[in-house]
């Protein structure tokens, strides 16, 4: 956009205007959005949601996670509590068996996800892995009908067209930040190994699930670049994560364009990522809760997908939190093939319910005539009318 637009608002107006008809901001327009507080946080949120409602209408899906090997991971990711590392207390366990892995995928089913979402820790999977985590996948397309996705470390494609042929949908694998700052957080693989898993799921007919963490010390040209290079990626997903700070990890203090992660920043972060990539499913992730705190609705704008009942390593908001705050924003909740289920449909029946009620505060030393009569009273302070 030209530097002589001079009103915020119609500024953002063309933004959206250039995002409905899916084209992608610029780096200025995308730093504008990240750093100048001069930009109306509402009008902004407004203008991604415009975007988001182009292309994916009110509906908002939910995915679920579970972290089906956690744990003795030999590399060395800064922000990660299952890194070799790290002295984070997790709870480590080796590959779950497949009829608690089909147990996740009813609970996330019954609990309105759109998309279940398997995670192995480790460098990579080896060709037992695979096969097994295959056959897991089968059953769950064949029982279930959920969107898969599997997050499982480095791949080739031979591995990945593999699970793509046992009914795969999507391979995660975030970028996290900037080719520049990579190094900054991992010594063990390289920025390059990623991109690479990337392009070989994308060759083995996978959609690319692929984001970036918000708060380990990056600047604002560092999120623009990642985000620009998602769209090059043609990421179909991206997970839009903000540091939960875990102690023992390496990074531990959420900072990002040198300040601490407040609601609004996040917020920021994920309008930029809508106008970047217009088109893509964007995802208010792990960090949602602690950072976004009482702007998770205000979030549905830009994004159009979260995760509920917690993350890898840390607990989130229940199903039924997150379900009712979908409800009451004024969006709707992507149902998963095949519909709701009855435990699902009990689920939403639910959300309707009335609240708790609200009890008066009683006092018994002031009646009501006296209550009315001191709101209304301008005696000076000290005086006992």
């Amino acid at each position: 956009m030209p530097a002589t637009q001079t009103s915020p608002d119609a500024r953002l107006a063309d933004l959206s205007r250039l995002g409905c008809a899916g084209q992608p901001v610029g780096p200025d327009d995308a730093r504008w959005i990240l750093t100048e507080e001069a930009v109306p946080l509402l009008p902004l949120a407004h203008a991604a949601g415009l975007v988001r409602r182009r292309f994916f209408g009110d509906r908002v899906q939910v995915h679920m996670l579970h972290n089906v090997q956690c744990g003795a991971c030999p590399e060395d990711c800064g922000y990660c509590g299952q890194a070799r590392t790290s002295d984070a207390p997790i709870a480590a366990h080796k590959l779950k068996g497949r009829d608690e892995i089909l147990a996740e995928a009813k609970r996330a089913k019954d609990a309105g996800a759109f998309r279940y979402c398997m995670v192995l820790s480790g460098r990579g999977p080896d060709d037992a892995d695979v096969d097994f985590m295959a056959g897991c996948i089968r059953e769950v397309k064949a029982r279930f009908g959920l969107e898969t996705c599997l997050s499982a470390g480095l791949m080739d494609e031979a591995k990945a067209r593999r699970l793509k042929d046992a009914g795969l949908d999507r391979l995660n694998h975030n970028l996290n930040t900037s080719k520049a700052r990579y190094p900054d957080i991992c010594s063990t693989h390289t920025y390059g190994d990623r991109v690479e898993t990337l392009r070989a799921a994308r060759s083995a007919g996978l959609a690319v699930c692929s984001g970036l963490i918000v708060g380990m010390g990056e600047s604002a040209d560092d999120i623009i670049e990642v985000g620009r290079h998602l769209r090059a990626l043609g990421a179909e997903s991206i997970p839009v994560n903000f540091l939960v700070p875990i102690p023992g990890n390496a990074i531990t203090r959420p900072v990002s364009c040198g300040a601490p992660l407040t609601p609004a920043f996040c917020l920021r972060v994920l309008c930029a990522m809508r106008l970047l990539n217009p088109s893509a499913e964007i995802r208010m992730a792990a960090g949602r809760e602690i950072h976004l705190r009482s702007l998770q609705p205000v979030a549905l704008e830009p994004a159009n997908s979260l995760f509920i009942d917690g993350y890898l390593l840390t607990r989130g908001s229940p199903a039924f939190e997150t379900l009712r705050m979908i409800r009451d924003a004024g969006f709707t909740v992507a149902l998963p093939a095949g519909g709701a289920t009855d435990e699902l449909r009990a689920l939403l029946d639910a959300l309707d319910a009335p609240g708790p009620e609200i009890g008066v505060i009683k006092d018994e030393h002031v009646s009501p005539r006296k209550l009315a009569r001191l709101s209304v009273s301008a005696e000076p302070a000290g005086h006992d009318p």
